[in-house]
């Protein structure tokens, strides 16, 4: 039922021979992830065969290298980018959809365009409203923040590649940021997690950040402040003002 690393066997005081060459097997997967190269422009194309403007911008990490060893780097746009994004004025939007490569590029390939094609109709059927959407190469989650403030969106969704785990070098994930500006901190986010084809489908994710989003426009909040309850029941909002 899970495909977690618990009870494999062993061949004298080692690991059989299939476990561990399944383990060394995942471990290059996971490397390989975190080292690929993201394809923006087909990420954009994509997008706009889905009706979507869309803005490429990248951060201050010039190189994968630099991205990996300096993630303070991935947390700011570079100066064109920057420049690119304030031109745009105050468009007033709900939301900015920002898809950015993360520590797994494979994970945005694979599923974030799917993901914002179920997500847009449920939230036009409720008159939630667009920015372009944002393709950001050598991103951290909080560049979103500087996205969404430069483009005056209420909120930012940043769709982003998790860091690969030993068991899903392809994992996805989703973080709403109300009010984004440049200095937040995780506790003022939330994240729907590990979006995956063993994991989390597009129509369930799809169905929580729509959730999510409403709520989050609504209260004028997110983060510990909004508790995901999209099951069923009234949503709670902790320390309001």
């Amino acid at each position: 039922m899970t495909p977690a690393r618990v009870g494999l066997g062993r061949a004298g005081a080692s690991l059989p021979t299939e476990a561990l060459l399944a383990f060394t097997l995942d471990h290059a997967r996971a490397r390989d992830a975190v080292h690929a190269a993201f394809d923006s422009a087909a990420i954009g194309s994509a997008l706009r065969a889905l009706g979507l403007e869309t803005l490429a911008v990248h951060s201050r990490a010039v190189a994968r290298s630099d991205y990996l060893k300096r993630p303070d780097l991935g947390r700011n746009l570079d100066q064109g980018s920057h420049d690119l994004l304030a031109a745009r004025g105050d468009a007033g939007s709900d939301v900015v959809i920002v898809l950015g490569d993360g520590l797994s590029p494979h994970a945005v390939h694979r599923y974030a365009v799917e993901l914002v094609g179920v997500l847009l109709p449920a939230l036009t059927a409720t008159q939630i409203t667009t920015a372009p959407a944002v393709v950001a190469t050598g991103a951290r989650v909080a560049l979103g923040d500087e996205i969404g403030a430069l483009l005056g969106a209420r909120l930012v969704l940043m769709l982003i590649g998790e860091r690969p785990g030993l068991s899903t070098p392809d994992s996805l994930g989703a973080y709403l940021t109300f009010a984004p500006r440049p200095g937040l901190t995780d506790a003022e986010r939330n994240c729907v997690s590990n979006i995956h084809a063993a994991g989390l489908g597009s129509g369930e994710a799809a169905f929580k950040i729509a959730w999510l989003v409403r709520e989050a426009l609504a209260r004028q909040v997110t983060g510990v402040a909004l508790k995901d309850e999209s099951g069923g029941g009234t949503p709670a909002q902790i320390g309001a003002g």
